[in-house]
């Protein structure tokens, strides 16, 4: 006589396994957009202090019309007399946010912002789409 699962315990099996997925996928859904969300704070916080230290350096933050290529190269030798020779990134590129896109800098009467515009790469939106500020971060 051969051994082999029957029909009922082969269906318990599959009950089971289902229940399992039902209740540990829900949990890993989501996961990666809010991984993606931490990050883009992590990089505007760097930003921040790349900028902070320009500021420290040059006694003002950079223009919005200079942005944060500033931190990477000398807008205005005239202008900053003590920018140091590597800038103030360290890198000779701007990092992107998770979703490819640029970050928008905004300096508002020496009010700075940083914005990422979410996987839509535009403004406004809901979910994975929506804007992030740098203030928002910084709650």
């Amino acid at each position: 006589m051969k051994k082999a699962f029957t029909l009922l315990e082969l269906m318990i099996v599959i009950v089971i396994l289902g229940l399992l997925a039902a209740l540990v996928v829900p949990n890993l859904i989501g996961q990666g957009e809010r991984a993606k969300e931490k990050l883009v704070c992590v990089q505007m916080k760097s930003l921040k202090d790349a900028l902070d230290s320009f500021k420290i350096e040059e006694g003002n933050y950079p223009t919005t019309e200079e942005g944060l290529k500033a931190l990477i190269k000398n807008p205005n030798p005239q202008k900053y007399k003590n920018y140091p020779k590597g800038g103030f990134l360290g890198s000779d590129k701007l990092p992107k946010d998770p979703w490819g896109g640029d970050y928008i800098y905004v300096n508002n009467n020496g009010k700075i912002d940083i914005i990422s515009l979410g996987a839509d790469r535009k403004e406004g939106g809901e979910g994975e789409n929506k804007d992030i500020r740098l203030s928002e971060c910084q709650k």
